[in-house]
């Protein structure tokens, strides 16, 4: 039995607390808001790497498909501690607003294709048959295999499976590593600070999401997640079970700053009403901004930074996808075991290798 400290209490840090007690490890896990302070609370909750996919990225999406496979099991594992996380299986819809746009689906569905991926494209009548509220576009792609979950279902049953496992909680923040046998750093944007070798590797990506319910009398939200590119930016609408809607996300670099502006309410709204132009009757329940934690190639930091600390950071957009597959890899570290597939291309070495070039 190990004495673990993990440092972060989002999707990362939870999953790999669960894991690892739930594998008889001695845990303590140090955050100030567990399951609520962080990126993760606001997360649009799609599991999505075939849609996320681009080329030149085919590590992630790699290490993305390896996660994905992993979640059918990890949501049955979490139910059976007592609470749902929300998983859904309604599939991913990627709509292109005008031409330009659909030159965007070309790419993304001949990538797909070469690399053996399932993605049916999809005329803008063909589009309209499978999502009736969805707006005069040009083309789509349909990815059926895709999956979604209700991050906030997801992070309450991620603490009460750690509750259940006996997981000790530090409620504040470390500024420097806990003293114990081994650390799994988690603690998504704020990582950096934490250990020198992440010092400039890990930083905040600001990005504002919205929540939104229909009103009596409006269309319903979509069936699928519908993600869009509109006039070259990226949007995407998240159903979710209790008929509500999240709306996400914009996304660039203002340091830690996490106040919601009026340019990224403005541009999301835009942007969902010309792709389901429902919305502009729904309710606005809430608007909030988070910071993912990015890494310097869009791939997380998930390894050992020295003999007794690993890292679990920089996730970027794929926190919530990566769970499984990243507690997996905190839990194989400290049995001394097999690394899951995937994994040693997100390896913390790379930062080392591109140190002395």
């Amino acid at each position: 039995m190990t004495n673990l400290a993990v440092v972060g209490g989002g999707v990362i840090g939870l999953s790999a607390a669960w894991r690892a007690a739930a594998k008889k490890h001695d845990v303590t896990l140090y955050d100030p808001e567990p399951a609520r302070g962080g990126a993760s609370w606001l997360a649009g909750g799609m599991l999505a790497p075939v849609t996320e996919a681009w080329p030149g990225e085919e590590d992630i999406l790699r290490l993305g498909e390896e996660s994905l496979k992993r979640w059918p099991g990890f949501a049955r594992d979490l139910e059976k501690e007592g609470v749902t996380p929300g998983l859904a299986e309604h599939g991913t819809l990627v709509v292109a607003f005008d031409r330009a746009d659909a030159g965007y689906l070309d790419i993304l569905a001949g990538h797909l294709h070469s690399l053996g991926r399932t993605a049916e494209r999809l005329t803008g009548r063909e589009v309209k048959r499978l999502e009736p509220g969805v707006g005069s576009v040009r083309s789509g792609l349909h990815v059926p295999g895709d999956l979604a979950v209700d991050n906030r279902k997801l992070l309450d049953a991620l603490y009460a499976a750690c509750v259940n496992h006996r997981v000790r909680f530090v409620r504040e923040r470390v500024e420097e590593l806990p003293d114990a046998e081994a650390v799994v750093l988690a603690a998504g944007a704020w990582t950096g600070q934490l250990h020198p070798l992440l010092a400039g590797a890990v930083r905040p990506l600001k990005g504002e999401i919205l929540r939104l319910k229909p009103r009596r009398g409006c269309l319903p939200p979509p069936t699928h997640t519908v993600r869009a590119v509109v006039e070259g930016r990226p949007i995407y609408l998240v159903p979710r079970g209790d008929q509500e809607l999240v709306l996400g996300a914009t996304q660039y670099e203002a340091g830690f700053d996490r106040a919601v502006t009026v340019r990224g309410v403005r541009e999301l709204l835009e942007g969902a009403e010309r792709i389901y132009p429902a919305v502009t009757e729904y309710e606005l329940v809430e608007s909030a901004a988070g910071l993912r934690a990015g890494s310097r190639d869009a791939l997380p930091y998930l390894g050992v930074l020295d003999g007794s600390v690993f890292a679990a950071t920089g996730h970027h957009r794929n926190g919530l996808l990566m769970a499984p597959v990243t507690a997996d890899a905190v839990v194989a570290w400290l049995e001394g075991d097999e690394p899951p597939e995937g994994t040693a291309a997100a390896s913390p070495a790379r930062l080392h290798q591109k140190e002395h070039v």
